[in-house]
């Protein structure tokens, strides 16, 4: 998609679509909105008044002029109540804007840039909120069809009347077209099918983004894991005809020395399609199960977006990566393994995988001496019952200051996060009698702490955060994560450059 920002008004515009916007509750509209419906003489007014569009956040409608402007259709969208309004409900109406004139076949869009008006937001916040939600609301996964879509919306133009706060627009929307493609390059990793998106496909994906971005990217098979002693990633894949990959993409920003400071390193996890070995999943759970990889494309999207913004920070992503199957060497419950640390671990549920391929890779992390490290994994479904689909990915940190710069991320980014305890009897419920701990608490209601209670023990001598986001990564009818639409969301892209974009 080209997003450019055009000094003038929205009237004036050529394009299939001219968007602008409205609030919930306002009688009469105002702004570039009241100017577009004085061209149409009254047109916009006269279906508010109606009662067919009420403002609701997301609501669109569509009018048809007849030759009263160049464009070829208006879509109003809603902005919600104005007292509610926010940074990411601007995000949301673009989205929503981007995602109704590519189901109108739209190759062009221009649109107000909602928010730098009246609604307060600062120019630049403001551009990139539209620039991010344009991209992530015009979104589609085609690949696979024999047909692929006609509907593409390849141009954006942010139309803006002050030609002083123009450049502060170009800056905004760069940065939220950067998140936005960054988010959805994961979410096309996520929607692949797991027979395409194997380990070696997410591993050469690292290679591809090292490549294209100048970054150092490594990658471990079996033997130098072997050699590591990365013996609880083996046990899990062990089962599985792929071969396992230990994903390292590093970027290391300008002139900056591999060492000569002390880099964020993100961990995300990878496994590319999950049955829950021989605590096997029930059938109409698996199908959704390609996507237990939406930590690692998180994390691979994370740092292609530091790279692409020029971030100071140097962050390194780390993706421990295979599959979670059944056959005569696959990982049994009461098989112990032994992690990178030399800790052993019973197992007592072989669908608890998630967490084995993490603790390996968060002993790994330790070697950079990090700043921070922080995982990202769709690791339990009690997180989803905790806070439901869509609702929020759960954070984990005994680190206040790391916490609270994620929580503060989120708020900024819209990719919600709501933060758990880590209380001591949660690592009690871990106790195992013949190992140093078990992999699975054994009771459904323990799931979502338990989890960060054990992967706690693999991550020493930092400041860390779990972020749990099985609740948020993958959207499906009826429970949708709103606006972007159903399967891959790319949680976690946006949250962790966010982050790292404001860290110093």
């Amino acid at each position: 998609m080209n997003i450019t920002v055009t000094q003038g008004g929205i009237v004036e515009q050529s394009a299939a679509a001219l968007v602008v916007n409205h609030f919930e509750g306002l009688q009469s509209p105002g702004g570039a909105t009241r100017a577009l419906d004085s061209k149409l003489g009254g047109a916009i007014r006269a279906f508010i008044a109606s009662g067919d569009f009420k403002g609701k956040l997301g609501e669109t409608a569509v009018l048809y002029p007849h030759g009263e402007i160049l464009a070829t259709r208006v879509i109003v969208v809603g902005l919600g109540r104005s007292d509610e309004f926010s940074l990411d409900r601007a995000r949301q109406a673009a989205g929503a804007a981007a995602a109704k004139a590519v189901g109108l076949g739209c190759r062009s869009m221009a649109t107000v840039v909602h928010g730098a008006g009246a609604g307060g937001l600062p120019p630049r916040s403001a551009a990139q909120a539209v620039a991010e939600g344009s991209e992530l609301g015009a979104y589609q996964f085609g690949e696979y069809k024999s047909k692929s879509p006609s509907k593409v919306l390849s141009n954006v133009a942010l139309i803006e009347m002050d030609a002083e706060k123009v450049a502060e627009m170009e800056a905004g929307a760069h940065e939220g077209q950067v998140l936005g493609e960054c988010a959805n390059f994961a979410r096309d990793l996520v929607n692949q099918p797991p027979n395409v998106c194997t380990p070696s496909y997410l591993a050469a994906k690292a290679e591809q983004i090292a490549a294209a971005f100048g970054l150092k990217s490594k990658v471990f098979g079996v033997s130098h894991m072997r050699e590591l002693g990365m013996g609880a990633l083996l046990g899990v894949a062990e089962g599985s005809r792929e071969a396992p990959q230990f994903i390292v993409l590093e970027y290391w920003p300008g002139a900056t020395q591999i060492g000569s400071r002390a880099p964020v390193v993100l961990v995300g996890k990878g496994i590319t399609f999950d049955t829950g070995g021989y605590s096997i999943k029930q059938a109409n759970d698996m199908p959704e199960m390609k996507s237990d990889m939406a930590g690692g494309a998180a994390v691979l999207g994370a740092v292609r977006a530091a790279a692409m913004l020029n971030l100071p920070l140097p962050v390194v992503g780390l993706v421990p990566a295979c599959e979670n199957m059944i056959n005569g060497n696959a990982y049994r419950p009461a098989d112990i393994l032994t992690a990178l640390n030399g800790k052993t671990i019973e197992i007592t549920n072989t669908d608890a995988e998630g967490r084995l391929i993490l603790a390996d890779a968060l002993v790994y992390a330790k070697q950079y001496n990090p700043e921070a490290v922080i995982d990202m994994a769709t690791l339990t479904g009690a997180a989803m019952i905790a806070l439901g689909r869509g609702g929020a990915a759960a954070v984990f940190s005994e680190h206040e200051p790391l916490q609270q710069r994620i929580v503060e991320a989120a708020e900024s980014s819209g990719e919600r996060v709501w933060p758990l305890p880590l209380y001591p009897d949660y690592r009690e419920w871990m106790n195992s009698d013949v190992a140093d701990i078990k992999n699975s608490a054994g009771d459904r209601y323990a799931g979502v702490g338990a989890s960060a209670a054990f992967l706690r023990e693999f991550a020493e001598g930092y400041p860390w955060a779990h972020i749990d986001i099985a609740p948020m990564a993958y959207a499906v009818a009826g429970q949708k994560v709103k606006p972007y639409g159903l399967g891959a969301t790319g949680f976690g892209v946006r949250l962790m450059a966010t982050l790292l974009k404001g860290w110093e």
